[in-house]
């Protein structure tokens, strides 16, 4: 359930997704929270609503009609650099994750992620601000799956490859149909 917190009165959010049924939702589970977003679903829409009104806040999906929504985040940070990003994915992945944080995000969520899940990362502090502030004990290691690790690697090869299936394929050697299928299934957990 959502309990109603107190937002700074200069809140902006920006919502970025190419999933239109998805921002009309969330905009209005927002609303109900007593907050005000702006909805797009390109890159370049959001670079010119971010320049125009420089969000405070900004949600973007990774997958962005074809187009990484990791590309869009160094974008968003050079038009207000104090504007916090959080990326969402239905496929995540170490790789994509840490790039999301090495390019400035904030946090980084899986989908289907719920509205109280979604303001909590807007508003928390961020993984990195988190570490340097509170000591963590050390996690006792865990080795990943032979399935994991082959997933981590394909995301990792289709980064370097600018998203780019073929390229990807002839990198893994590996047939385009077969990796397509890879792609298709949801990550194998640890």
């Amino acid at each position: 359930m959502l309990t109603e917190t107190h937002w700074p009165q200069n809140t902006q959010l920006l919502l970025v997704d190419d999933d239109t049924v998805f921002l009309t939702i969330l905009k209005q589970s927002l609303q109900h929270q007593h907050l005000e977003a702006r909805t797009v679903s390109t890159p370049q829409e959001a670079i010119e609503q971010m320049r125009l009104h420089g969000f405070s806040h900004a949600l973007v999906d990774l997958n962005l009609d074809g187009q990484s929504g990791l590309n869009l985040v160094p974008a968003l940070l050079a038009e207000n650099p104090k504007c916090r990003i959080v990326v969402l994915t239905g496929y995540a992945s170490i790789t994509t994750a840490v790039e999301a944080m090495r390019l400035g995000a904030h946090d980084y969520l899986c989908k289907p992620a719920s509205v109280e899940q979604i303001l909590q990362a807007l508003r928390s502090r961020s993984i990195a601000e988190t570490a340097s502030i509170e000591p963590m004990s050390e996690p006792e290691f865990e080795p990943m799956s032979v399935r994991r690790l082959e997933w981590e690697h394909i995301q990792k090869v289709l980064m370097e490859n600018n998203g780019n299936i073929s390229a990807t394929a002839q990198a893994l050697n590996m047939h385009r149909r077969t990796l397509q299928r890879k792609l298709q299934k949801h990550p194998v957990a640890q």
